[in-house]
């Protein structure tokens, strides 16, 4: 690996210059702006939200403790919102990717595949 990985030819006959040429293409940025766009701020929205489940939970008991109904209390629900959280983005990252990311990835993958490099 290290510096090696520069050099040498990669397993499927592209050598290091044909990926540093592709992650400096034009394509390639606009791939990977938009897949930040979508990973930054939800990943932010999410730690924040965590943050926040944790803060209450550490700092507000009374409130987490607060019946909701039967033996369910704003804690329990808050927690299982924080899993349900989990699906609800998992869901949505595939629904983007396979419509923004997925297409250009495919793109780029199969030129380098077909040894053309970038255009």
């Amino acid at each position: 690996m290290g510096n090696d990985a520069l050099t040498e030819e990669h397993s499927s006959g592209q050598t290091a210059a044909v990926f540093r040429e592709t992650q400096s293409s034009e394509e390639f940025t606009t791939l990977r702006r938009k897949h930040r766009g979508f990973v930054l701020p939800v990943t932010a929205v999410c730690l924040l939200w965590y943050i926040s489940f944790v803060l209450l939970a550490g700092y507000a008991p009374e409130f987490m403790a607060q019946p909701v109904f039967g033996s369910v209390n704003v804690g329990i629900l808050l927690g299982l919102s924080q899993v349900a959280t989990t699906f609800i983005v998992t869901m949505t990252y595939v629904s983007y990717a396979n419509r923004n990311l997925d297409p250009g990835a495919r793109a780029i993958r199969e030129r380098l595949e077909k040894n053309e490099g970038v255009r």
